[in-house]
């Protein structure tokens, strides 16, 4: 047989024993979610009572740690006593479409540190041997940032915007009675735009190593991104300082965060490009 045909023939058979071990990965990675999002969905009333819903009742533990900060410094306005809305489901299906969205949510957050996993498995062996030196603990801190942003949307941002968006009124006339699917719309796009807001740090390495982004110029647009985030914060918070810091101030962190991850990955390479120019 000729040579070059065999070649591109192991070739082609390498790709689809490629193509075959990534569909695995995908599979692990599904499965993993269904089985978290299986639980979620069996475990309906603590899910969506002590969870779900917590946020739109007055005893919910943020709510009570915030008014006790307030209170230490001498402010009122972060005590909710009462909530001003009442929660309904207007459709047939809606409890049930909504148990289903929830419960595939829940799945995809609890099982994404495994997810990420399955995936880091698949790609990792393709990466050079310096570039998986610097890419240990990949899961390790995508999944802690993850978590962290998780609990920051669902403790902080969640509970401040569902209390300020639920009590705002332009007449008193009207009444706030928001359906089940505007309220769970809005608490899990909130909790999961601040899990992958948390990924910042993760983004802004890759995006280094690639040289599309370098410390000076996240520097540079420091400022925009103080004006961006700190106008993000008072839209969804009510009009006080206290809330617009516990809103802007993690993020303003995670952005410091980002530049230092960016200014350590630039030197490492500085780094080794000399130290390879030496042996030159």
């Amino acid at each position: 047989m000729d040579q070059p045909y065999m070649e591109e023939e192991q070739q082609e058979m390498s790709f689809v024993d490629h193509l075959e071990e990534l569909r695995w990965h995908i599979i692990r990675a599904l499965g993993s979610i269904f089985v978290f999002g299986t639980i979620a969905f069996l475990a309906k009333g603590f899910v969506f009572h002590d969870i779900i819903l917590a946020p739109a009742r007055t005893d919910f533990l943020s709510y009570r740690v915030m008014c006790a900060l307030g209170q230490k410094v001498g402010t009122d306005a972060l005590c909710f006593t009462e909530m001003g809305f009442t929660i309904q489901s207007r459709q047939m299906s809606g409890q049930f479409t909504m148990h289903l969205l929830v419960s595939v949510v829940l799945g995809l957050a609890c099982a994404f540190p495994y997810a990420f996993w399955e995936i880091w498995r698949f790609v990792r062996p393709g990466l050079y041997p310096q570039e998986r030196k610097n890419s240990q603990g990949a899961v390790f801190f995508v999944s802690i940032l993850f978590i962290m942003g998780l609990l920051f949307g669902y403790y902080v941002v969640s509970p401040i915007s569902i209390n300020f968006l639920a009590g705002y009124q332009v007449d008193p006339t009207i009444v706030n009675e928001f359906d089940l699917s505007s309220y769970i719309s809005t608490l899990t796009t909130l909790c999961l735009a601040c899990a992958f807001m948390f990924e910042m740090p993760v983004i802004v390495f890759f995006l280094t190593k690639a040289g599309l982004i370098t410390p000076e110029t996240m520097k540079l647009y420091r400022r925009h991104a103080l004006i961006v985030i700190l106008v993000v914060g008072a839209i969804i918070t009510p009009p006080d300082v206290v809330s617009q810091l516990l809103i802007s101030m993690p993020l303003m962190l995670l952005y410091e965060a980002s530049i230092s991850v960016s200014r350590s990955i630039r030197n490492s390479d500085l780094k080794r490009l000399n130290e390879n120019n030496t042996i030159d």
